[in-house]
Protein backbone atom coordinates (compact mmCIF):
# COMPACT_ATOMS: atom_id res chain seq x y z
CA UNK A 1 0.00 0.00 0.00
CA UNK A 2 2.87 2.10 0.82
CA UNK A 3 3.96 2.25 -3.42
CA UNK A 4 0.38 3.20 -4.44
CA UNK A 5 0.82 5.89 -1.96
CA UNK A 6 3.93 6.71 -3.47
CA UNK A 7 2.60 6.34 -6.87
CA UNK A 8 -0.29 8.26 -6.55
CA UNK A 9 2.26 11.18 -5.25
CA UNK A 10 3.75 11.03 -8.49
CA UNK A 11 0.97 10.88 -10.68
CA UNK A 12 -0.77 14.06 -8.88
CA UNK A 13 2.16 16.16 -8.15
CA UNK A 14 3.43 15.59 -12.11
CA UNK A 15 0.19 17.11 -13.40
CA UNK A 16 -0.20 19.81 -10.49
CA UNK A 17 3.88 20.73 -11.95
CA UNK A 18 2.13 20.91 -15.58
CA UNK A 19 -1.11 23.02 -14.25
CA UNK A 20 1.27 25.20 -12.06
CA UNK A 21 3.70 26.37 -14.32
CA UNK A 22 1.36 26.63 -17.06
CA UNK A 23 -0.93 29.29 -15.13
CA UNK A 24 2.63 30.91 -14.06
CA UNK A 25 3.86 31.34 -17.73
CA UNK A 26 1.01 33.20 -18.23
CA UNK A 27 1.92 35.49 -15.81
CA UNK A 28 4.32 38.54 -16.08
CA UNK A 29 7.38 38.08 -14.21
CA UNK A 30 10.03 40.71 -12.96
CA UNK A 31 12.99 38.73 -13.20
CA UNK A 32 14.97 38.30 -16.66
CA UNK A 33 14.17 34.25 -17.00
CA UNK A 34 12.52 32.59 -19.44
CA UNK A 35 11.79 28.78 -19.19
CA UNK A 36 11.33 26.80 -22.33
CA UNK A 37 7.20 26.16 -22.91
CA UNK A 38 7.88 22.33 -23.10
CA UNK A 39 9.43 22.07 -19.99
CA UNK A 40 6.84 22.09 -17.39
CA UNK A 41 5.32 19.46 -19.28
CA UNK A 42 8.14 17.19 -20.22
CA UNK A 43 8.41 17.21 -16.08
CA UNK A 44 4.92 16.66 -15.26
CA UNK A 45 4.82 13.65 -18.02
CA UNK A 46 8.09 12.08 -16.43
CA UNK A 47 6.34 12.46 -13.32
CA UNK A 48 3.33 10.56 -13.90
CA UNK A 49 4.94 7.92 -16.21
CA UNK A 50 6.87 7.02 -13.02
CA UNK A 51 3.94 6.83 -11.12
CA UNK A 52 2.31 4.36 -13.47
CA UNK A 53 5.68 2.65 -13.69
CA UNK A 54 5.98 1.93 -9.95
CA UNK A 55 1.88 1.02 -9.93
CA UNK A 56 2.93 -1.56 -12.92
CA UNK A 57 5.84 -3.04 -10.78
CA UNK A 58 4.25 -3.09 -7.40
CA UNK A 59 1.63 -5.02 -8.70
CA UNK A 60 3.22 -7.52 -10.47
CA UNK A 61 5.26 -7.91 -7.19
CA UNK A 62 2.35 -7.75 -4.63
CA UNK A 63 0.73 -10.54 -7.26
CA UNK A 64 4.04 -12.92 -6.86
CA UNK A 65 3.53 -12.33 -3.05
CA UNK A 66 0.31 -13.64 -2.61
CA UNK A 67 1.10 -16.45 -5.25
CA UNK A 68 4.08 -17.30 -3.09
CA UNK A 69 2.21 -17.20 -0.18
CA UNK A 70 -0.45 -19.28 -1.00
CA UNK A 71 2.00 -21.98 -2.06
CA UNK A 72 2.08 -25.40 0.23
CA UNK A 73 4.39 -23.97 2.84
CA UNK A 74 1.80 -21.66 3.62
CA UNK A 75 -1.60 -22.70 2.32
CA UNK A 76 -2.27 -23.71 5.69
CA UNK A 77 -1.82 -20.31 7.07
CA UNK A 78 -3.32 -18.05 4.37
CA UNK A 79 -6.36 -20.59 4.51
CA UNK A 80 -7.20 -19.58 0.37
CA UNK A 81 -7.52 -21.92 -2.44
CA UNK A 82 -5.04 -22.77 -5.14
CA UNK A 83 -5.57 -19.09 -6.77
CA UNK A 84 -4.75 -16.10 -5.21
CA UNK A 85 -7.65 -13.92 -4.27
CA UNK A 86 -8.59 -10.45 -5.26
CA UNK A 87 -7.68 -7.85 -2.74
CA UNK A 88 -9.12 -4.31 -2.66
CA UNK A 89 -5.38 -3.28 -2.54
CA UNK A 90 -4.94 -4.50 -6.06
CA UNK A 91 -8.03 -3.31 -7.28
CA UNK A 92 -6.99 0.03 -6.62
CA UNK A 93 -3.58 -0.30 -7.93
CA UNK A 94 -5.35 -1.45 -11.18
CA UNK A 95 -8.02 1.59 -10.98
CA UNK A 96 -5.26 4.14 -10.13
CA UNK A 97 -2.84 3.12 -13.02
CA UNK A 98 -6.22 3.67 -15.80
CA UNK A 99 -6.39 7.38 -13.76
CA UNK A 100 -2.45 7.49 -14.43
CA UNK A 101 -2.85 6.85 -17.82
CA UNK A 102 -6.00 8.97 -18.12
CA UNK A 103 -3.70 12.08 -16.93
CA UNK A 104 -1.17 10.97 -18.94
CA UNK A 105 -2.76 11.35 -22.44
CA UNK A 106 -4.53 14.15 -21.18
CA UNK A 107 -0.92 16.39 -20.53
CA UNK A 108 0.27 14.92 -23.56
CA UNK A 109 -2.36 15.98 -26.16
CA UNK A 110 -3.15 19.03 -24.18
CA UNK A 111 -0.08 20.78 -24.51
CA UNK A 112 1.47 18.88 -27.84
Amino acid sequence: MAWIRTAVSLIGFGFTIVQFFQRLQGMETGSGRTMRPETPRDLGLALIATGIGVLVISSFQYRRMLRYLSSPPFDAIASVGARPIRTPVFIAAIVLTLIGIAAFISVFFRFM
